[in-house]
């Protein structure tokens, strides 16, 4: 059983940046991401890293302003976040796969964290 353990989750303006971390219990190496969830709607994926971090995949939202990375040393995934907008305030998950590739597939996510939330304040 894998463990996820998000953190890193708060209050800024817009504008602002964050940074999210996620622990994983194991040491075995996953394909891992985020996903958001804002109220009333439904989860959807930002970001995800392979295994190795040879490949990166972002929804397009995102892109140009979060960075994805993990280490594999310390079993540790993060979300860097710039130039946040209201739009992001949501519940950021942390996720792990056995899929090879850093896929975008919610359903192919088997193992989630509890949730931290990042609130965007105008």
């Amino acid at each position: 059983q894998v463990q996820l353990v998000e953190s890193g989750g708060g209050l800024v303006q817009v504008g602002g940046s964050l940074t999210l971390s996620c622990a994983s219990s194991t040491q075995t190496i996953l394909t891992m991401a985020w996903f958001r969830q804002a109220p009333g709607k439904e989860r959807e994926f930002v970001a995800a890293i392979s295994s190795f971090a040879d490949t990166k995949r972002y929804v397009e939202s995102v892109k140009g302003r979060f960075i994805i990375s993990r280490n594999n040393m310390k079993n540790t995934l993060h979300l860097v976040m710039h130039n946040l907008k209201s739009e992001d305030t949501a519940v950021y998950f942390c996720a792990a796969s056995r899929a090879v590739v850093a896929t975008s597939r919610r359903d192919e996510y088997a193992y989630w964290g509890q949730g931290t939330q990042v609130t965007v304040s105008s």
